[in-house]
C-alpha cells in the first residue's frame, strides 16, 4: 500500500472514530432527556440532526476506509444504495441545520410578536417539516439509483463519469451530468444562503436584547451561539465541498484520480464529526448526559484511547 492510500484511510478512520461516538453520545443524551421530560422543538431538531450525521458517517466514512485499504466489496446495486443514502443524509444534514438556525432565530422574539407566532407554528409542525425534508431530499438524490456502477466495471464508463473511488457515477451525457450537478449545487446553496441570513438576524436580535437590558438567560445565549458556530462551520466545510464539486463538473473528461471526490467527502464528513462537540459544549443538559454516555462506552471498551 502506498503512503497516499494509507494517509487517506487514516484520515477517514479518524473522522469515523471521532464522529460516531460523539453523535451516539448526543443521541443518547437526548433520548435520556426525552425519557424524563418532553423535548423542546430545538432539542428535537438537534436530535434528528445527530441521527442523520451518524448515518452519514457510518455509510460513507467506513466505506472510504475500506476502499483506501483496497477492500472492494461493492457491486452495482450496493453502489447505487450507498451513494443514494449518502447524498440523502448529507442534504438532510444541510437542511436540518437551516431549520435549527431558523428556529433559534425565532426563539429570541418577544412574546406576542409575529416571529413568536411563527416559532410556535414551526414547533407544532416539526413532524410535517421532517417528513417533507426526507421526501424532497430523497427524490433529489435519485441519480445514483440510475447511474452508479461498481469500480470494477470501469471498462463500461462514458467520458462523463465521475470517480468516487469505490464506485463511478456513469452519466450517459454531458447534459445529464451537468443537470444533476446543478441540481445538487442548488440544493446546497439555497439552505446555505438562508441559514447565513438567519444567523445574521440572530446576532442582530441578541445585540438588541443586550442594548435594551433584556439579555435573556445564559442558557439561551449559549444555545444561540452554538447554533451560529454550527452554521459557520457548515458554511466553511460545505463551501469547500461545493467549490470542489463545481470544479469536477467543469472538467470535460472523467478524472482518473478520486482525489477531488475524496476531498469533498472529507470536508462534508468533517462537519458531521465536529458538530457533536459544538452541541455538547453549547447545551449543559446534553453535556452532562453525553459525558455519562461516553464514560459508559469507555468502560465497555467501545472507545480506545490509543486511537
Amino acid at each position: 500500500m502506498d503512503a497516499s492510500a494509507l494517509t487517506r484511510g487514516l484520515l477517514f478512520l479518524s473522522l469515523a472514530v471521532t464522529g460516531v461516538p460523539g453523535n451516539i453520545a448526543v443521541i443518547s443524551a437526548f433520548l435520556s432527556l426525552a425519557y424524563q421530560e418532553r423535548l423542546s422543538p430545538a432539542d428535537a431538531i438537534v436530535l434528528h440532526l445527530a441521527i442523520v450525521n451518524l448515518a452519514n458517517l457510518s455509510v460513507r466514512c467506513v466505506l472510504e476506509v475500506l476502499a483506501s485499504f483496497s477492500v472492494y466489496v461493492f457491486d452495482d446495486s450496493s453502489c447505487k444504495a450507498v451513494i443514494f443514502l449518502y447524498r440523502t443524509f448529507r442534504s438532510l444534514s444541510i437542511w436540518l441545520t437551516f431549520v435549527l438556525s431558523a428556529y433559534q432565530c425565532l426563539s429570541v422574539s418577544p412574546p406576542g410578536s409575529r416571529r413568536a407566532s411563527a416559532r410556535a407554528l414551526l414547533g407544532r409542525s416539526l413532524c410535517v417539516v421532517f417528513l417533507a425534508l426526507w421526501l424532497i431530499n430523497a427524490s433529489m438524490s435519485a441519480a445514483p439509483l440510475l447511474f452508479a456502477v461498481a469500480a470494477r466495471n470501469d471498462s463500461k464508463l462514458s467520458p462523463n463519469a465521475i470517480n468516487v473511488e469505490f464506485c463511478f457515477l456513469n452519466f450517459p451525457s454531458r447534459l445529464a451530468r451537468d443537470a444533476n450537478g446543478a441540481a445538487q449545487v442548488g440544493r446546497d446553496v439555497v439552505p446555505m444562503a438562508l441559514m447565513a441570513g438567519a444567523s445574521v438576524l440572530l446576532l442582530v436580535f441578541l445585540r438588541r436584547r443586550q442594548a435594551t437590558a433584556r439579555s435573556g438567560s445564559l442558557a439561551e445565549r449559549r444555545a444561540a451561539l452554538g447554533v451560529i458556530t454550527l452554521v459557520s462551520l457548515y458554511l466553511l466545510f460545505y463551501g469547500v465541498d461545493n467549490g470542489l464539486w463545481v470544479y469536477t463538473l467543469s472538467v470535460p473528461q472523467t478524472i482518473g484520480s478520486s482525489l477531488i471526490s475524496d476531498l469533498r467527502i472529507f470536508f462534508s464528513s468533517l462537519y458531521a464529526a465536529v458538530s457533536p462537540i459544538i452541541i455538547i459544549v453549547s447545551n449543559t443538559r446534553v453535556s452532562r448526559r453525553a459525558g455519562d454516555a461516553l464514560r459508559r462506552c469507555q468502560r465497555h471498551g467501545h472507545i480506545d484511547h490509543r486511537t
